[in-house]
């Protein structure tokens, strides 16, 4: 089964005196044991499309399927979709209350109508596959780091077993260590079991680009590039000519232009076959980051 985004638009403030359009026609699938990545800057709708995925905002036009079922309908159950889309904030502070880390952890499984017992070992389980200090467990999460507060957000989303997990830019304020052991926990996370799917939102494309299977470019609200993440690593490059050189140019496969001093840097995503017929010309591997500028462009 799957998760659909079918032509998702979103509006802030209509009942409230202003608008503010967040998404825009937005389509999106999230199959089985996919890792997909979200990729804006702050302010391009990122958090918006998350929100949506786990229930917590209805489109205001367009529709999300969940597993075939419309979310829309009046009928349609939210409990169970959160409880198998689980959704990390941001900032994990939004969604830490209890009085102990463990306490915390244990909510979601609680929720579900879990026994005591179970939702005891699901919570030790969680905490200890996101690599948390066991001396910690009966600390108040509010006490604890960023860092620390982040694992136990995942953990808690964790303990409920959902089939997708979606975060919200979950290495922000990270340092380098941190942000590494989080991403192989994910990566761990989801190689342990085929049915599982996360969805990563972030604006730093080096987080994604070694974990992702697609990526999703948004700006402004609208998906401005889906790719599959190895061919955008290996096809797309930058062409950098001058005047001459640009004025014979085969355009065909030229996705953006942008004006340079020397004369033009273009983004193509067929990398070889201007290397084939064009064997003079420089032409330079575009990360991730320069792709997402030039397509802003």
């Amino acid at each position: 089964m799957s998760i659909i985004l079918d032509n998702v638009s979103y509006v802030y403030g209509q009942n409230e005196g202003y608008i503010k359009q967040a998404l825009k026609d937005i389509n999106l699938v999230i199959g089985k044991n996919e890792f997909i990545g979200l990729i804006g800057h702050t302010g391009s709708g990122k958090s918006t499309m998350t929100q949506i995925l786990n229930g917590l905002l209805v489109p205001t036009t367009g529709n999300m399927y969940f597993e075939g079922l419309d979310t829309k309908e009046k009928n349609f159950n939210k409990k169970e979709l959160r409880q198998k889309v689980g959704l990390v904030f941001q900032y994990p502070e939004h969604q830490l209350f209890e009085t102990t880390v463990f306490k915390d952890v244990c909510f979601g499984p609680k929720n579900m109508g879990l026994s005591q017992k179970e939702c005891e070992l699901r919570a030790f389980e969680a905490l200890t596959m996101v690599g948390f200090d066991s001396e910690l467990f009966y600390q108040s999460p509010f006490e604890l780091s960023g860092g620390q507060k982040r694992r136990v957000a995942i953990a808690g989303v964790m303990a409920m077993k959902p089939e997708y997990i979606v975060l919200d830019e979950p290495t922000a304020g990270l340092d380098v260590i941190a942000r590494d052991e989080l991403l192989e926990m994910l990566r761990d996370f989801i190689e342990k079991d085929e049915e599982r799917s996360i969805l990563i939102s972030s604006h730093i494309s080096s987080d994604l680009e070694t974990l992702c299977d697609d990526l999703y470019m948004i700006h402004q609200g609208k998906v401005i590039m889906h790719e599959d993440t190895d061919v955008l690593l290996s096809d797309y490059a930058l062409l950098k000519v001058d005047e001459e050189e640009y004025s014979k140019l085969d355009r065909q496969y030229i996705l953006r232009t942008k004006k340079e001093s020397y004369g033009y840097s273009c983004l193509t995503n067929q990398k070889q076959y201007y290397a084939e017929n064009y064997p003079q010309m420089a032409i330079e591997k575009g990360n991730i980051d320069e792709v997402i500028t030039m397509m802003i462009r």
